[in-house]
């Protein structure tokens, strides 16, 4: 009984092995087609960021045939990120480009295929449904929409040019970055003011700057009062930031109570004026999106079209977390298992 335990042992131990060995496996195809001859894909995922990318290495190993549809950067918003410290696994961090690559090779290894296209509407068929893009229509028996969001800009000079290196829009991503330094946060709802108490944390003080008005919950205005390590400053725009080249220095707002120009020296900056889903595509669609655009799903991830699932940011209810993001794919690929099965 020994010799044949320890037999099995090694022989587990090879298909291991051999199981997660760097060769990759061949491009799935296609295994059917329309009455009219066009091919049908068994799933196609719009977006290639991390919610996709983790769903594909679930389907493809499934042998279930796996296009992804990426219409600007592999990764979405992670690739973009300059450093992420808190993706499990990775306890020095990791850069999102890295994470975005790691996550794309762990993908196209088991099988499945980018391609670069745009995706621009979704139509439920009786048998399958009918992905238009801009290289022609695609067919599929089922989707995920796996687009992610964006964050809404002040679109200020400045910005863009210290994005990453001063400006952010993630303070659970970011905000260890600044332990004992002085920051801006720009926005006056809940996420802005919840964001900048979480930042509190780390840094010696932080400047609010809110355009109008609060528009936070009556708790978290408490909270915020309550705190003094936030100074609130209501009535004022941001208008410029300004760095030295490599790093951020100020921000240079309008107080618009005493019309004045105003300025705030800080380490950096963190924007948070509100997210936007990349739905934009499915306007005049029959999918359900909630009242800012984001896609309403059931508990299985599966939208109210038969066959067309969501997943990771552009899903309502979103944690808005790459971990969460991943995991979601991983759910969404099981579901999407069951629905081809079945």
């Amino acid at each position: 009984m020994d010799d044949e335990h320890t037999a099995n042992q090694a022989a587990v131990g090879l298909l291991a092995k051999d199981e997660l060995s760097d060769a990759p496996k061949p491009v799935l195809e296609p295994k059917s087609r329309t009455p009219e001859g066009f091919v049908v894909h068994d799933v196609i995922m719009i977006g290639a960021g991390p919610a996709s990318l983790a769903a594909a290495v679930y389907t493809t190993r499934e042998d279930i045939e796996t296009v992804i549809y990426e219409k600007g950067v592999i990764g979405g918003m992670a690739a973009t990120t300059d450093w992420i410290d808190n993706y499990p696994g990775f306890p020095d961090g990791i850069s999102g480009l890295e994470l975005s690559d790691n996550l794309r090779r762990q993908a196209e290894r088991f099988g499945a295929r980018i391609e670069l296209a745009d995706v621009t509407n979704i139509e439920r068929g009786d048998k399958h449904i009918k992905i238009v893009t801009t290289d022609g229509d695609q067919y599929a028996r089922a989707v995920l929409i796996a687009t992610g969001s964006d964050y809404k800009k002040l679109d200020v000079p400045g910005e863009l040019t210290y994005y990453a290196r001063g400006v952010h829009y993630c303070a659970t991503c970011d905000g260890a970055f600044y332990r004992d330094k002085k920051i801006v946060v720009v926005g006056g709802g809940n996420s802005a003011v919840q964001e900048a108490l979480f930042l509190t944390r780390y840094v010696t003080h932080i400047d609010l700057l809110v355009r109008s008005k609060l528009r936070a919950s009556d708790i978290l205005i408490h909270q915020l009062e309550k705190n003094d390590k936030i100074t609130v400053h209501i009535g004022t725009t941001t208008d410029e930031i300004i760095g030295n080249g490599k790093f951020v220095e100020k921000v240079i707002g309008t107080d618009t109570l005493k019309d004045k120009k105003v300025e705030f020296i800080t380490d950096g900056v963190f924007v948070m004026v509100g997210l936007l889903p990349n739905t934009q595509f499915l306007k005049g669609t029959k999918l359900q999106l909630d009242g800012t655009g984001f896609i309403k799903t059931d508990k299985d991830l599966q939208t109210d079209i038969k066959g067309v699932f969501a997943a990771g940011d552009v899903r309502s209810g979103a944690t808005m977390q790459i971990a969460s993001a991943v995991g979601e794919g991983a759910t969404a690929a099981l579901r999407i298992r069951e629905y081809l099965e079945s």
